[in-house]
């Protein structure tokens, strides 16, 4: 029987805070009664804030950030239109996939696993493309299977650079709310994140952002949808309702984790998480292991994928971890499984839990064979926290 904490180190869903599970903790009420707007509008107004958009228009869609993706391309895009997406993790490619599924001409550059968005590649080929045949781009700004944050500003300066017309879409799955992004100063026009990353809630809503160029191409869009259709849910959302029956716990979740995050300050949030997970890396390093990102400009503030010894099964990692010291981490994912083991550092989070993570994963990696010197990953982590621990603490009301 296990006792204790359950610790959860997976990329998301995250941990919940107490505080944010409990205003979950309501009775069920009508959607459709008079003052329900008083929850819903004040949570699209300052999902526009996390975003960083003044402008842009906000979907809470009941279901996932993968929903969220098939909303934003179905919306704006027309059956046969050209687009251009790199692939260097697994979302990147189910990305793809989904592209194609849904019968895009999808002008795909892979890339090894371990590096960003291919910035001067996406630059040269937009260069080229003087008729204008690439309708939209894609970037994953953070590539959850590999610990990988792409230039998302490059991407848009290449298009600027090429004077080019062609939509910006943007995975912010496992950036959003955790790592710099900014809406309108980079150009974005189509943002999707989920409920379960950053935000710290169940998983079950695809949240979108969308620029008015993108809401413009949705009036004239031919791809099928119902589902998902902007215009169903702009005309509603207005006074705060939906076209169907809404996750109103979830509602009341969001609207206490994002007084959370504010409380904080969203760029005291992004500080945070960089700062927690450098003292991650620098335990990695400690151990002799390196990471699947290929270089410090690429390193994740939300995710570490972590290499284990070739003599090393990540996935013996993983299970023992889980069965024997009660923590979860996250896998390797598909030409990564059994060679990475994952430490999620995202959303409700500080140095306590990280060390926690770090000390338990050096109980695991030795047990599976891999010759780790006991201590020296939480040592190295607790030297940064030590360097740079703020003045005081952030604290932030739990009624």
């Amino acid at each position: 029987m296990k006792t204790g904490f359950t610790h959860l180190f997976i990329p998301g869903p995250t941990n919940i805070p107490e505080p944010v599970r409990q205003a979950m903790n309501v009775p069920m009420q009508d959607m459709r009664a008079p003052d329900f707007g008083d929850l819903t509008l004040g949570l699209f107004k300052d999902l526009k804030r996390v975003f960083r958009t003044d402008t842009g228009t906000v979907f809470l869609f009941p279901g996932s950030g993968t929903g969220a993706w098939e909303a934003a391309i179905t919306n704006t895009l027309n059956p046969g239109d050209k687009v251009l997406m790199s692939r260097f993790g697994q979302f990147s490619a189910l990305w793809v996939e989904m592209a194609e599924r849904l019968g895009l001409d999808v002008e795909v550059i892979d890339v090894a696993w371990g590096a960003g968005c291919p910035v001067k590649e996406y630059a040269r080929r937009l260069g080229a493309d003087k008729k204008g045949e690439i309708k939209a781009v894609f970037v994953t700004h953070n590539e959850t299977a590999t610990g990988v944050t792409s230039d998302v500003e490059g991407v848009r300066k290449a298009l600027d650079s090429c004077f080019h017309e062609a939509l910006l879409f943007v995975d912010g799955v496992s950036s959003i709310a955790s790592i710099d992004f900014r809406m309108d100063e980079w150009g974005v026009d189509l943002a999707v994140t989920g409920s379960q990353k950053g935000l710290m809630l169940p998983a079950g809503l695809g949240v979108l952002a969308v620029s008015q160029k993108a809401m413009a191409a949705s009036k004239t869009a031919t791809m099928r949808r119902a589902y998902f259709e902007f215009s169903d849910m702009e005309k509603l959302n207005a006074t705060g309702y939906f076209p169907y029956t809404p996750p109103t716990q979830l509602f009341h979740g969001l609207r206490r984790s994002l007084d959370r995050i504010f409380a904080e300050g969203l760029d005291n949030v992004i500080a945070r998480h960089h700062r927690l997970a450098e003292g991650v890396r620098r335990g990695v390093r400690a151990w002799g292991l390196n990471l699947v990102a290929e270089h410090p400009a690429f390193y994740s503030d939300t995710v570490s994928a972590i290499r284990t010894p070739a003599d090393v099964d990540a996935r013996e990692v993983i299970r023992i971890g889980y069965e024997r010291y009660n923590i979860s981490f996250g896998t390797g994912l598909a030409q990564l499984s059994g060679k990475v083991f994952r430490i999620g550092h995202l959303g409700d989070l500080n140095e306590g839990m990280c060390l926690t993570a770090l000390s338990l994963a050096e109980l695991s990696l030795a047990a599976a064979g891999a010759k780790v010197e006991f201590g020296s990953g939480v040592a190295a982590a607790q030297k940064w926290y030590a360097e740079t621990a703020p003045a005081c603490r952030i604290h932030i009301a739990a009624e």
